[in-house]
């Protein structure tokens, strides 16, 4: 049988051993070919392929539920359930989401992006179907990593309380993140995974004592017997899931996550326990792919690559430096100087750049695994004792931390260096990890500086401010992808006075002001204006708060026309904040705010999302035309 031939995970049941095993290369191939052709998730991927198949062939999923953590380890997922013929479309506009999406089709339950949702959702899942009187399996599936998330610890927690309710959790251990894990969940399921399957002895003691008379009547044990069968269980299971046993749940496992055989046998048992259900199911992170099993970590995610070398597809030409590798090469020769800097982060260390700092002061570099709650309070604590702790988090998972960065920190005053990186748009990831809503989340934050740089050199400038700003916290917001190819220094960086502006260009018709990564597009749009008879006031804000007035306000009464631009959410952003301080000073002019207007940015390339939005240059000054000048020549736009 063809993959291609699927149209339902149900048409799995009855497939021979060797016919699944078929199916699995068929889908590591069409894995393998479509990442190198478009990009995205490489290695998770791979590593889950016979799981899938097994699971899928273990449930009826017309009516079983499957909840996956994360979900960039779901390709093969999509492939099993009807999307085959489109998998080539994947993290591409208009086509496949990279991640779970349920509104692209009904077998994915539960749409992720953010680690550690999965155990929690399909416990509430599970719970509403008992108070339905319903009758459908759940299936939550997590990875190591994810387990490392507190989210995933509660929901545990709170299911191992339930001996009544039926879950089955699913661990896809592959002793790895995006990174290696760190920890001690890390280290005990180390520990598991040399230990030898004890899972023959507990679920055989039961059939062999039945064959003694006295001990029972031949059927069930006798209380007796049945203490004494627990007792061996224990002394049988020192290490391997003696903690998940104590939490609540029945422990199956280690499995070979790559012998379908196995994993088929385990299931069938599994799914026939009452409660609670841990199957620990060991994994190689890009199994099948001998580059991506060796480096696990550069093949978590690819840009498109050559398939037999393993190597990225060039670019046509040379492109800047990263604004990731810029702000770490800039903190990490910072620290060098400093030992009190602490880099911390999230298990985002490659993604962050961190993980240059790592290898050069590991001593200053602290990975807290899918934890961003703890990472800002430590940052705190670690601030409590004079050092500079630098907590590097994308803009949508520090979303993960809101109650920490406010009561734990902002509301002490403790001043912690939160660093947003992937703040905007990120393109083929999609809504999840879009940073549209650090710039209103934090505005509204006491004690919190909140600033951007327009361009890679002054993200130098500003990493020194943070570094060296006491008063409170301070926070800065940087994008994703490459900087503008402006000159950088090696050294000597100068601050840059806390809420000040710049005048970049003058011009007596319109006021633009650009926040962070919009300013060059406003810069470019005054170019463009220029061209109609408009000349434009362009000014790099830098901070949001505290907003420079001192600049803006008579710039804005004096010349009438106010154009604010971010590349972040209209509602409550940068604007709002220009418009309330506008009126804070009865100051009564026309401002149009250019961003993102209230809807999810979907998976797309950043120009794609650029265009789609209104956020090109040419767009811009077209809006801008449109709004204040209409009696000027119509313009030509690129779009």
């Amino acid at each position: 049988m063809h993959i291609s031939e699927l149209t339902h995970p149900n048409q799995l049941h009855g497939l021979s051993i060797r016919q699944l095993e078929d199916i699995a290369q068929q889908i590591r191939e069409k894995h393998l070919e479509t990442i190198a052709a478009t990009g995205g998730h490489l290695g998770p991927g791979l590593g889950v392929v016979e799981l899938t198949i097994a699971l899928y062939n273990s449930l009826d999923l017309e009516q079983d539920k499957v909840i996956w953590d994360v979900g960039h380890q779901a390709y093969p997922h999509k492939m099993l359930t009807g999307r085959y013929h489109d998998f080539h479309t994947l993290r591409q506009k208009n086509g496949i989401a990279g991640y779970l999406k349920r509104s692209e089709n009904k077998f994915d339950h539960f749409g992720a992006g953010h680690a550690s949702t999965s155990i929690s959702a399909g416990l509430g899942m599970a719970l509403a179907r008992d108070a339905k009187g319903e009758n459908f399996k759940v299936v939550s599936i997590i990875g190591d990593g994810a387990l490392t998330g507190g989210m995933a610890l509660e929901a545990i927690n709170h299911a191992g309380h339930l001996p009544n309710t039926n879950l089955m959790v699913v661990l896809n251990d592959n002793e790895m993140s995006i990174s290696p894990n760190v920890g001690a969940i890390s280290r005990y399921l180390n520990k598991v995974r040399l230990s030898d399957p004890i899972q023959f002895l507990t679920g055989n003691i039961e059939e062999q004592f039945k064959h003694f008379p006295f001990f029972g009547d031949g059927e069930n044990l006798s209380p007796e017997m049945k203490n004494l069968k627990e007792a061996m269980k224990r002394l049988a299971m020192p290490k391997v899931g003696a903690v998940i046993e104590e939490l609540g749940f029945t422990y199956f496992g280690p499995v070979d996550g790559h012998n379908i055989t196995e994993l088929l046998n385990t299931f069938h048992k599994a799914h026939k326990v009452k409660g609670p259900v841990f199957v620990h199911v060991v994994t190689v992170k890009g199994k099948g792919y001998s580059m991506a099993e060796k480096d696990q970590v550069g093949y978590h995610a690819q840009s498109p690559f050559n398939l037999t070398t393993g190597k990225p597809i060039p670019s046509n030409k040379p492109k800047p430096p990263s604004y990731s590798k810029v702000f770490a090469h800039t903190l990490t020769t910072l620290a060098e100087n400093d030992p009190k800097i602490i880099g911390i982060t999230a298990a985002m260390a490659t993604g962050t750049g961190l993980d240059k700092l790592q290898q050069k002061l590991p001593k200053q570099y602290i990975d807290v695994g899918i934890a961003e709650q703890h990472a800002v309070t430590l940052a705190a604590g670690l601030a409590c004792e004079n050092m500079t702790p630098v907590a590097v988090i994308y803009s949508t998972f520090l979303q993960r931390a809101y109650d920490q960065i406010i009561h734990d920190v902002c509301i002490q005053k403790i001043p912690v260096f939160f660093c947003l990186d992937r703040a905007g748009i990120v393109g083929a990831d999609g809504p999840t990890h879009q940073g549209m809503y650090d710039i209103a989340y934090l505005r509204c934050i006491p004690n919190l500086v909140i600033m951007a740089p327009k361009d890679e050199a002054e993200l130098q400038r500003m990493t020194v401010t943070g570094i060296k700003y006491k008063e409170s916290a301070i926070a800065m917001r940087y994008p994703r992808g490459n900087g503008l190819g402006v000159p950088l220094a090696e050294e000597g960086w100068e601050e840059i006075p806390i809420g000040k502006g710049e005048i970049l260009r003058h011009g007596d018709d319109v006021l633009l002001l650009g926040y962070g990564s919009m300013v060059n597009n406003a810069m470019q749009t005054a170019e463009i204006l220029s061209e109609h008879g408009v000349e434009a006031t362009v000014i790099n804000a830098r901070f949001v708060k505290p907003l420079d007035t001192e600049l803006i306000i008579p710039l804005a009464e004096k010349i009438g026309k106010v154009v604010t631009l971010e590349e972040g959410c209209i509602m409550g952003g940068f604007g709002s904040a220009v418009l309330e301080a506008l009126m804070e000073h009865n100051i009564n002019v026309p401002v149009k705010r250019i961003g993102v207007p209230d809807i999810l940015v979907d998976h797309a390339t950043p120009a794609q999302s650029f265009a789609d939005l209104g956020l090109t240059s040419p767009q811009i000054a077209e809006r801008v035309l449109d709004t204040f000048f209409s009696d000027k020549p119509e313009m030509a736009v690129n779009k």
